[in-house]
């Protein structure tokens, strides 16, 4: 086992971190059900699903059934030109399952880059139009969408990850993060700044990008519906193209199936992502309605982009079975019960001074701390006491696996208090 965190040391980099003195990294061997199994025989409680993905807790019989058949058949077959069942039935199972009117699918290989793919096809949209000016877009502040160029570039330019970049990517347009929170009516400020811009840019914009509702990566921050759909309503007015990014709060995260749902929003492209395969494999797919779809299809027109694993029958035999237990197996009462004793047992932390605020939406719980955490530190706290939670930044949070029981998610919420900060 040493020779092996030895190694990783020294030659791998893992995200976000250093080769000289990255945080270190514990040897995982196994995972079950909630649980991860380290190669010294310590059992962690998942607190984060494996940044989102694993939904249905891990090695699941019917997933791992569905895997091992399509992989016996077929692992994989370049999609240029070819078709196979398993990508059909899952663009038909999407098409089904998200807003009407998203009818038209695009496979790739991660969320990066069905974000990539999204701006690609506004672009391409306005070009097809004889408006090539459209080329810029519009997002809010406190936004994450990947760490692609194309992505990076719509995600927060100060706050977020990607500063060091600011000077090289392509230059779009922020609103403020709205103040106003989930539950909350829109702010007047909110509205009128993003009226603001949207008024005095209408003719380069191409579109609207946004993480509907819940901000992941770039701050946790779960903003009111009433302001995406104030958004959608500006869009709609001034001709802008509206892509909603559910790749964090696809499937059911939010307490609705997509996050869009809580504004009754139906976007004209949509991102896919992360527990599209229940955390199996790296799969993700971008969504576009008629007119986007038919737009860049006039005159001869193509889609500029060719991932080579997309639409892998493997990854989509997976997905498939991931949406099917989904749907079949309770999961609004699953999620609806997780947010109720996460609001239950985190409340308390919101009288403690080390805490600047409390948040819960759907299966996710957030502690934003007024100090910036020690991630090194908090990270072993946690393991000794038998869970697994990382932190960033100011804030401790949790998006278990759907199918974790009570017991384990009040473990979960109490190891919170060893990693606060000060």
């Amino acid at each position: 086992m040493n020779d092996l965190l030895d190694f990783d040391r020294q030659h791998i980099w893992h995200p976000y971190t250093s080769v000289r003195s990255p945080i270190p990294a514990y040897h995982a061997v196994s995972a079950s059900g909630v649980r991860i199994e380290l190669a010294d025989g310590t059992e962690l409680i998942d607190g984060m699903a494996s940044w989102w993905c694993a939904i249905h807790g891990y090695s699941h019989p019917v997933l791992t059934a569905a895997l091992s058949a399509q992989a016996d058949k077929m692992a994989h077959v370049m999609f240029g030109g070819l078709t196979h069942e398993p990508a059909v039935e899952l663009a038909r199972r999407l098409v089904d399952i998200t807003p009407q009117g998203l009818d038209y699918v695009f496979f790739s290989d991660s969320g990066s880059v069905s974000v990539e793919v999204a701006i690609k096809m506004a672009i391409q949209y306005w070009q097809a139009q004889g408006r090539p000016k459209k080329h810029r877009l519009l997002t809010i502040r406190g936004g994450y969408h990947g760490d692609t160029f194309g992505a990076m570039a719509v995600c927060d330019p100060v706050g977020g990850m990607h500063a060091l970049f600011q000077g090289v990517l392509p230059q779009h347009l922020f609103a403020p993060q709205p103040s106003s929170r989930f539950g909350e009516p829109l702010a007047a400020a909110d509205a009128r700044a993003v009226e603001a811009l949207m008024e005095a840019h209408a003719g380069e914009m191409a579109a609207v990008i946004l993480e509907p509702v819940v901000q992941g990566a770039g701050g946790m921050w779960f903003y009111s519906a009433e302001y995406l759909r104030h958004v959608e309503q500006l869009c709609r007015r001034h001709d802008v193209l509206l892509i909603a990014d559910e790749i964090a709060t696809g499937f059911g995260r939010s307490g609705t199936l997509f996050a869009c749902e809580h504004a009754q929003v139906v976007p004209d492209i949509m991102c896919l992502g992360k527990a599209l395969t229940g955390g199996y494999l790296s799969q993700a797919a971008t969504l576009a309605n008629g007119r986007v779809a038919d737009g860049i299809s006039q005159d001869g027109g193509v889609l500029m982009h060719g991932p080579t694993f997309m639409g892998n029958p493997t990854a989509a035999a997976v997905a498939i079975a991931s949406i099917d237990l989904l749907l079949a197996g309770g999961w609004q009462a699953r999620v609806h019960a997780i947010e109720e004793q996460l609001a239950r047992e985190l409340a308390p932390y919101a009288d403690d001074r080390r805490v600047a605020d409390v948040r819960v939406l759907g299966a996710i719980g957030v502690v934003e701390t007024v100090q910036e955490v020690d991630v090194a530190s908090a990270q072993r706290a946690f393991v000794a006491e038998g869970v697994w939670i990382r932190p960033f930044r100011n804030l401790i949070y949790v998006m278990p696996p759907y199918v974790i029981e009570p017991e384990d998610l009040s473990r979960l919420t109490a190891a919170i208090a060893l990693g606060l900060p000060g």
